[in-house]
């Protein structure tokens, strides 16, 4: 999925999502923060081929994992937000290492928010290596998740 161009006066929040828990929990900060501001969410999501897995040449050439990250994103804000969507919510999957993709999409953002850890986390590590790099590296203010408390319910 290809995000629209954003215009300089558009309130856009971005979150990193890899369908962790933490990942879940950001972007349902990110729908509160959103809501409060005036905001719509951009929900990211980024893949890379793996270097080796034992593929042979013609799996890699007919596997469309663009389409199947678009498809887990898709499932991933279903589970989250079920029928009830943030109103203008936008999707976006693009190939590329995790924070760099994040950092790029955040460009001009009102802010980035993503987990505090999410798939590749080791236990116990307090702050995972695409949140530590957005924060050492966004050019907009970043909001890590951590822990579990969910945002405040709608009034």
């Amino acid at each position: 999925m290809t995000a629209m161009v954003n215009q300089p006066d558009e309130r856009r929040i971005v979150v990193g999502v890899d369908g962790s828990e933490q990942s879940k929990l950001a972007l349902r900060w990110a729908a509160y923060l959103a809501d409060t501001c005036g905001a719509s969410i951009e929900a990211v999501m980024a893949w890379d081929y793996p270097m080796s897995y034992g593929f042979s040449s013609s799996t890699v050439v007919n596997w469309d994992m663009g389409a199947d990250y678009d498809k887990g994103l898709t499932a991933i804000i279903d589970d989250t937000f079920g029928a009830d969507r943030p109103f203008g919510l936008r999707m976006t999957v693009r190939e590329g290492n995790a924070a760099r993709v994040l950092l790029d999409v955040a460009e001009g953002a009102t802010m980035l928010v993503v987990g505090s850890r999410g798939h590749g986390g080791f236990t116990g590590v307090l702050l995972g290596s695409v949140s530590s790099y957005c924060t050492d590296h966004a050019t907009c203010p970043v909001v890590v998740i951590r822990g579990s408390e969910q945002p405040p319910a709608k009034h």
